[in-house]
């Protein structure tokens, strides 16, 4: 074996490794350490990661001895593992919101949510207008506003009369602009002071009516924003979960959860809840970070009950954010 053969594969092995420890621990559900839960985020990574490990070990190894064999064992269930998890995301899994074609519902029924958290430090504030002019959502949901960005955003008061706001300094600022009437709107503190919950109920056109929910959780990792070392984190998304299952109307829940679909957490929103998330069978769409080609996963989202069907679902272009925005038309069934 060449010296460069040999250095490549026992790099495929630390590697590889290091990889199948932090895939097994990764499936320590509902861990207060936030390593742990750390570990959930980057799983499409992993697998790709995982994946150049073993050719570079195929390619690299002398012969079959125990411990290589081990070591392969070890990268398939890893590998499997990931891929598992991730699948329900791929056009593979099951479509448990269905589809429909714009052009044959009801436009009365259709309506559209925008999510940009803007990150609070963010200048850009034109770039994302103009992605708003150009996608005209009927709801815009901004996250980590302050009063700047209140400030620079004010010109969609015109053609989005009716707001639900809640600046602040502490990254976990909130407003919806919107252009149907608000009805029964609240603002709650699910977890921690100054960090809200909207809810409010709309009627569109066609007379049907349905809640709106949307909530930015504070994020698994140690932070200041608010002090929560403790790990108290994700009661907040439980919260709404208790609160969303004893509802009577149509609903929606959307915003930055500050975590992936395929967590504990969320996992346990959706069975506390009854909702789905509209990505299922339809694609990863990660929004976060826009900063970053190689570390990237879905953080923002949309949960719906079984009234509504999905018309589109996208990406859009980054505006200097971290996060990319995130696009979603419902439709409500008749």
């Amino acid at each position: 074996m060449s010296t460069l053969k040999r250095v490549l594969f026992y790099f495929s092995l630390v590697s590889g490794t290091v990889l199948i420890l932090a895939s097994l621990l990764s499936l320590i559900s509902n861990s207060i350490i936030w390593f742990l839960q750390i570990l959930n985020f980057p799983r499409l990574e992993m697998l790709l990661a995982l994946l150049g490990c073993l050719v570079l070990f195929l390619l690299c190894r002398k012969e079959w001895e125990r411990f290589n064999l081990i070591f392969l064992a070890g990268m398939l269930v890893s590998i499997g593992i990931q891929a598992y998890i991730i699948s329900p995301y791929t056009l593979l899994g099951s479509r448990p919101v269905e589809s429909a074609d714009p052009a044959f519902v009801d436009k009365e029924t259709v309506f559209s949510i925008m999510l940009a958290n803007v990150l609070i430090t963010n200048t850009h504030s034109d770039e994302l207008l103009k992605i708003v002019a150009d996608k005209d959502p009927t709801f815009l949901l901004t996250m980590e506003i302050n009063k700047r960005w209140l400030d620079q955003l004010s010109v969609l008061t015109k053609k989005y009369p009716h707001r639900m706001m809640f600046p602040s300094d502490n990254a976990y600022g909130m407003a919806l602009y919107s252009k149907l009437p608000l009805e029964n709107q609240q603002i709650m503190f699910l977890n921690f002071d100054r960090v809200p919950t909207f809810k409010a109920t709309f009627t569109l056109p066609g007379g049907q009516s349905f809640q709106l929910i949307t909530i930015h959780p504070v994020a698994p990792t140690p932070s200041k924003y608010p002090d929560i070392t403790d790990r108290e984190k994700e009661v907040a998304l439980l919260k709404a979960g208790r609160m969303v299952g004893k509802r009577s109307l149509p609903t929606v829940v959307a915003g930055d959860f500050n975590d992936v679909g395929w967590s504990y957490n969320t996992h346990q929103f959706m069975a506390l809840s009854g909702l789905n998330d509209v990505r299922y069978g339809r694609g990863l769409y990660s929004t976060f970070n826009a900063q970053s080609m190689f570390m990237r996963w879905p953080l923002d989202y949309v949960f719906v009950s079984s009234e509504f069907k999905v018309l589109a679902v996208e990406r859009l272009p980054e505006f200097g954010s971290d996060h990319f925005p995130f696009y979603v038309q419902l439709a409500l069934k008749p």
